[in-house]
């Protein structure tokens, strides 16, 4: 990857001409002449590919900032049952969990928050996740490597905007079926799509999605630990083996009704709902050589098993209105009011030896609700200006209602505290930006944005309150060699921009869980103090945003016949970063005596920076001969450090040193048959994530093919692999406390997906 990708950098300036060969000067001389018919039998005519690439790259080109567009054709290429499985193969972008079943979406590696997610250029409502969002309802998908004032600061890597299926004003109708295979378990899946106008001028559209899935999956884990007792010198072997089942079922139904009686005026409404269950059942099992000793809490039990339930519904309504003011002004104003809700319950057997000793059982009703409103104002100006201005503000609200029996009585051990909680928070915004020419080689946009963010939360008498602001100045620019593409369609990218990452609703949100290894006497405060590897967990009021400075410089190449070439290099420095911290806290609300409590801090500042590779082609462009394959390729390397953690692996969490994606794509001449496959590879990471704990992740190495049968133009068959050529996969830490040191292993098997889908337009 590195050699194909730094060789097709350096050939950039022989790639931007193409030089004319003898047979295309021969072609120029048999031109045939006007009025003059050419001969049936000698004529002859070209072969041509008609590709979606063309449109995405020119968005992408003409945009200031850096902007890649993903369009539809290749986000359904592999048949992904979830919008964050197809993310990985994105240029910059990874996602977390295990080879084959997706995860938190990541650019430049960076996990936690640092990716700003959108979805029509808004924040996920409460209980809509990308695991559940199938890339039927996906128009395109557009990342921004650098902030702006529009889509928000809130993106210290990134921003992912997922845009939903609009109406077209031409009929769609749309029918897939699917069936797919992991380790036994089958998962059917239902999606129905349908595009079509009310009226005769089409100035009336709708469209409506139903997509039904079922999840089934079960995994099996092992682990283990081995303690070293700084107290007594004791050693000891903790060996475990877990397994879990679980069974999910979800339906989504997404609509749109659109007005559009000119090109200046719209009113859109947009409905939609989800539903679902999961269900699940697991067993855990350990043993510690030697046996541990009597009052250590490891001797409670040896075995557990557990069941769970979640059931969850919920919806939303977003309305559209732009209207023109002015020969060229433009008012677009839009509003979105949501609720979810969530109820769980969790029961949990505990034995010792055959011997049940102890039961727990947790249930909880969660409730979720948002709005939003927002309006952007847009004027062309002279000289080539273009002004934006807007205005958002939207406030989210959290009511959760618990209860917990122990051994058949209540075990609240927070009396403060109460059984419900409720926190919410309220964001207003205000920016404006100018996106400018000068010349026809000259692009730049200068943006600034203020926000303000308030979390609120009430456990009983307990009640936190953080606010923060933040003002965000940025600026970007683009050169374009040559205005003529015949020429050149090379340009240079300069981005200086500034962006934070507000703290999380649970990060603020000050309610404490008490382990239960240690836990407090029921209804009364903890008198006893734990050890620093079973920790309290809480939260911190007193969170600060992250703050950082970024620079991006870009060289970007775009092919003649389609395809792109470039290399991205960006800085970001970081300050105030959060890091959980465990520290020995005295007057703690919930215990009379000392306790080892984990919250979210304010540390101090990290640097990162990278280099991102990519190249976008088709082979036979360079490869005289060549099939015509679509080539698809990335390399990204990165480096980071934290300053108050010691090195040499004191990088920012979860990032690894690098990630590449290899793929390509060939459809067939003798057959209609469309082949691909693509290579995910991200190596082994370090991780010293505080100055008493270290991780340690195994390489993640995933296989991804298709192959894709036209029986005719509406009708194809598909089958694809997820993951096919699974690994086994492990994590490591390490633990240096007070008390102990604990070195622990944790392993588990992946699986490849098989997917059968039948595709249909009606």
């Amino acid at each position: 990857m590195t050699v194909l990708c730094v060789a097709l950098l350096l050939a950039m300036p022989a790639l931007a001409q193409e030089p004319q060969t003898p047979a295309k000067k021969a072609d120029e001389k048999a031109q045939v002449k006007p009025n003059e018919k050419p001969d049936a039998k000698t004529e002859k005519l070209d072969r041509v590919d008609i590709s979606g690439n063309a449109s995405d790259d020119e968005a992408r080109r003409a945009s200031t900032a850096a902007k890649m567009v993903i369009g539809r054709e290749e986000l359904m290429r592999y048949g992904d049952s979830s919008v964050s499985e197809l993310m990985k193969r994105l240029p910059g972008v990874t996602t977390g969990g295990v080879a084959g079943r997706g995860g938190d979406i990541r650019m430049r590696g960076l996990a936690g928050g640092y990716t700003q997610i959108l979805v029509n250029g808004e924040r996920m409502p409460p209980g809509m996740s990308l695991e559940t969002l199938p890339p039927e309802q996906v128009e395109r998908i557009e990342v921004l490597r650098a902030p702006t004032a529009e889509f928000g600061a809130r993106a210290i890597a990134g921003t992912v905007n997922i845009v939903l299926r609009q109406a077209p004003p031409k009929l769609v109708n749309e029918l897939r079926l699917g069936l797919a295979t992991e380790n036994g378990n089958v998962r059917p899946s239902f999606n129905w799509s349908r595009n079509d106008k009310l009226d005769d001028k089409g100035t009336t559209t709708y469209n409506l999605t139903v997509n039904a899935q079922q999840s089934d999956f079960s995994n099996e884990g092992r682990g283990r630990s081995e303690i070293h007792d700084l107290r007594n010198g004791l050693d000891s072997v903790i060996e475990t083996r877990s397994s879990n089942e679980n069974k999910n079922r979800s339906l989504n139904i997404s609509g749109r009704l659109q007005w559009k009686p000119s090109n200046r005026e719209l009113l859109a409404i947009s409905p939609f709902l989800s539903a679902g269950r999961g269900d699940g059942q697991g067993s855990y099992e350990r043993t510690i050589t030697p046996a541990p000793l009597p009052g250590d809490p490891l001797s409670r039990f040896d075995r557990s098993s557990n069941r769970f339930t979640n059931r969850f519904s919920g919806g939303g309504l977003n309305g559209q209105w732009n209207t023109g003011i002015g020969k060229e002004g433009k008012l677009e104003s839009s509003a979105m009011l949501g609720r979810f809700s969530n109820v769980f319950g969790n029961s949990t057997q505990e034995f010792k030896g055959a011997q049940p000793v102890h039961s727990r059982q947790d249930n909880g009703d969660m409730r979720n609700g948002n709005w939003s409103l927002r309006s952007k104002f847009s004027q062309p100006l002279m000289d080539e200006h273009s002004f934006v201005a807007g205005v958002e503000t939207e406030g989210r609200r959290m009511r959760q209602q618990r209860s917990c029996m122990e051994d058949g009585q209540s075990c609240d051990y927070l009396l403060d505290f109460g059984d419900q909680l409720d926190a919410g928070s309220r964001r207003v915004a205000v920016y404006a930006q100018d996106d400018w020419s000068v010349g026809k080689q000259w692009s730049f946009y200068a943006g600034l944005r203020w926000e303000a963010i308030t979390t609120e939360s009430t456990a009983k008498n307990y009640v936190v309150s953080n606010t923060s602001r933040v003002l965000t100045p940025l600026f970007h620019a683009l050169y374009k060699f040559s205005n003529d593409p015949k020429k050149s369609r090379d340009q240079i990218r300069l981005s200086l921009t500034r962006s934070y990452r507000s703290p999380e609703l649970n990060d603020v949100i000050a309610r404490p869980y008490v382990n239960s290894l240690y836990p407090c006497p029921t209804g009364q405060r903890c008198q006893a103090t734990n050890e620093f590897i079973y920790s309290d967990f809480a939260g911190n009021p007193q969170l600060q945003p992250e703050l950082a400075t970024g620079l991006d410089l870009a060289y970007e190449q775009y092919l003649s016949k389609g395809g792109v070439l470039s290399a991205n290099l960006f800085v970001r420095r970081i300050s105030n970063l959060v890091r959980r911290l465990t520290v020995l806290e005295t007057g703690v609300e919930w215990s009379d005596a000392p306790r080892w409590v984990s919250r979210p801090r304010n540390i101090g500042t990290a640097i990162s920076s990278g280099l991102e590779l990519e190249a976008k082609f088709r082979l036979d462009q360079f490869v005289d001969g060549a099939l015509p394959i679509n080539v698809r390729s990335n390399l990204s390397l990165y480096k980071s450090s934290v300053d108050d953690i010691p090195g040499p692996h004191n990088r920012l969490a979860q990032q690894p040193r690098f990630t590449a994606n290899l793929g390509g794509d060939y459809r067939l001449k003798s057959l209609p048959l469309s082949l691909g496959a693509s290579l995910n590879y991200t190596p082994v990471n370090t991780l010293q994530s505080t100055r008493e704990a270290a991780t340690r992740s195994s390489k993640k190495q995933v296989l991804d093919g298709y192959a894709s049968w036209n029986f005719d133009i509406n009708t194809a068959l598909r089958l694809s692999a997820t993951n096919a050529a699974p690994q086994d996969f492990s994590n490591d830490t390490f633990t240096a406390a007070p008390e102990k040191t604990v070195a622990t292993r944790n392993w588990g098997k992946t699986y490849t997906v098989w997917t059968l889908r039948l595709e249909m337009k009606l």
